[in-house]
């Protein structure tokens, strides 16, 4: 996560979140944001991962990190234990987002989503003009070996979220080094060219 990209969107995720606050990182990977988040913020920061090798690199870090599966083992924390809930582009990779989301909401009084935005136009690009699955930097697998399930556009989740009565307190769009808000009136635009949506809610 080393890529200007990730940077960015760490940059985002952090000015998300005030001082003072717990959060957790679900799918925290080698904990990159985890240690973003406590050199930029006065923040107590806590993990769950399901790969053992990223939990080792977490733990080699002085990180606070648990070895779980968010598919299966999110019901075990209490209600609201943590003031926000951060979930970085994995949201794609469960059987059941909607079922994830739901135990996110209930853990954090807030939730940060980060998505690839399959509406994307580079996306759309080679979709239409070459007829197979894109390769990007967003989304870096092939068809057979990515471990996304349930690929979405900024415009799906912000539509889910107004279908389920989720309340969008704020959401950005990432193109390269640029940020810019999502809003009901440039959702097309933004779906258009954002690599990337990071959505506030709760």
């Amino acid at each position: 996560m080393q890529n200007l990209k990730m940077k960015k969107e760490f940059k985002v995720i952090s000015d998300f979140l005030p001082n003072n606050v717990r959060v957790l990182d679900v799918g925290c990977g080698d904990g990159s944001l985890m240690s973003h988040l406590i050199k930029e913020k006065n923040i107590e920061v806590r993990g769950l991962e399901l790969k053992k090798e990223n939990v080792t690199k977490c733990i080699y870090k002085g990180l606070s990190v648990i070895e779980g599966n968010a598919e299966t083992e999110l019901h075990q924390f209490p209600n609201q234990s943590f003031d926000y809930v951060v979930l970085s582009q994995t949201l794609q990779a469960f059987y059941d987002p909607e079922k994830v989301l739901k135990e996110l909401l209930r853990i954090g009084k807030s939730v940060i989503i980060s998505i690839p935005n399959f509406g994307y136009w580079k996306v759309r690009f080679s979709l239409l003009f070459f007829g197979k699955m894109p390769v990007t930097k967003t989304l870096p697998n092939s068809w057979y070996n990515t471990p996304n399930l349930h690929m979405c556009t900024i415009k799906d989740f912000f539509h889910f979220c107004i279908e389920k009565k989720i309340k969008i307190q704020k959401a950005v769009g990432l193109n390269e080094d640029k940020t810019s808000e999502i809003k009901q009136s440039n959702l097309e635009l933004k779906n258009f060219f954002s690599k990337l949506g990071i959505f506030l809610i709760g």
